[in-house]
């Protein structure tokens, strides 16, 4: 199994740090997120800046808004202005090689934010969380959930399979992890997929789209779902999937019919929504990556490169992005449920009370 990293922030020496940040436009950072429109980049953004700024870092902040053109002109115009080091989250991991390069070129580093830069030799760093582990959960919260170690093949378990954008390459992490923690429910025979759609390519819901993933869940429903085939459960890679599938389950009685209890839901990102309806007994689980510590780990990273320090502590095995291996800050996850929400979520603060209409 590979190494797993966790990058600890202490507070007191970003603080002495931040004392002594040379506030002049040659300490400038550019960071690029992909879209304003979901409220984990906003988080994520919004950590980033926030550290940096208190370290006495110039921050040039940009919202892509899931446009690649966009995001590829951004980079472009903050590498003609003289920023020191880029942190980028892409909208295609692929797509930006000529920036990268460019970046290269001016000696900027770049540091891969939560998506992996994909087939270029000039991505310097990743920092992320264990996104095979994050798969596992996934995996593990449909084990509990359906409870999966009591099932049988004589009345197996019914579900179907959603995965991230084919274009992030997180999106094989995140597979990889739950294909391989629920393979053995699938070789007992106990875990069943009636429409039969399992390979990452075929379940894959391109830029994350909620919406294509309830369109595709309303079509399975209607193809698949008759009689007495009820779905029990669905593996899904992110909350407003999760929330978007629920919404077409509903739509044909689960939850509201009897016999048709709403299928067993996971997802990830501890989205407000999500978080709300679990405590509702809707959703059944998210796997929360805390942001701030995300963004503490990338502060840390950005301040050490700034100030001509050598990185310590990292994967250098794990992440290969067709080009290299890039050395990596991976961080660790936690399954939310309705049991732990309050001390996972809102006690850390990480939602508050009100924001969930506690």
């Amino acid at each position: 199994m590979k190494k797993r990293i966790v990058f600890a922030v202490l507070a007191g020496l970003l603080l002495a740090a931040g004392c002594s940040g040379n506030k002049s436009a040659e300490n400038t950072v550019g960071v690029i997120m992909p879209t304003r429109s979901e409220e984990r980049w906003l988080k994520d953004g919004s950590a980033i800046k926030d550290g940096l700024e208190k370290l006495g870092y110039t921050v040039n902040l940009q919202y892509s808004d899931d446009d690649i053109p966009t995001q590829a002109r951004q980079i472009d115009d903050m590498i003609s202005k003289g920023v020191k080091c880029l942190v980028i989250a892409s909208i295609d991991g692929s797509a930006l090689s000529n920036q990268l390069a460019n970046a290269a070129a001016a000696k900027i580093p770049v540091i891969s934010y939560d998506r992996l830069l994909m087939q270029s030799p000039n991505v310097d760093y990743y920092v992320s969380f264990d996104n095979y582990k994050v798969g596992g959960q996934m995996g593990e919260i449909l084990i509990q959930g359906l409870k999966l170690d009591q099932a049988t093949a004589a009345n197996p378990v019914i579900v179907e399979l959603f995965a991230g954008s084919p274009d992030d390459n997180n999106s094989v992490g995140f597979y990889q992890g739950a294909m391989d923690r629920l393979k053995t429910y699938f070789d007992r025979g106990v875990l069943k997929v009636p429409s039969g759609q399992i390979e990452r390519t075929v379940i894959g819901t391109l830029r994350w789209d909620a919406a294509e993933a309830q369109k595709r869940m309303e079509n399975l429903l209607s193809a698949y779902y008759s009689g007495n085939v009820v779905l029990n459960g669905i593996l899904s890679p992110y909350d407003p999937i999760s929330l978007a599938c629920l919404e077409a389950a509903k739509a044909v009685g689960y939850g509201s019919t009897p016999g048709k209890p709403l299928p067993v839901v996971g997802g990830q990102d501890c989205i407000v929504a999500s978080c709300k309806s679990i405590l509702a007994g809707e959703q059944y689980a998210t796997v929360l990556k805390d942001t701030r510590t995300l963004g503490a780990a990338t502060v840390s990273l950005v301040d050490t490169l700034m100030k001509g320090g050598t990185p310590t502590g990292l994967d250098t095995s794990s992440y290969n992005n067709g080009a290299k291996i890039v050395p990596s800050l991976l961080l660790d996850s936690v399954i939310v449920t309705r049991e732990n929400l309050m001390t996972a979520v809102v006690d850390t603060g990480y939602h508050t009370a009100a924001a969930l209409g506690l």
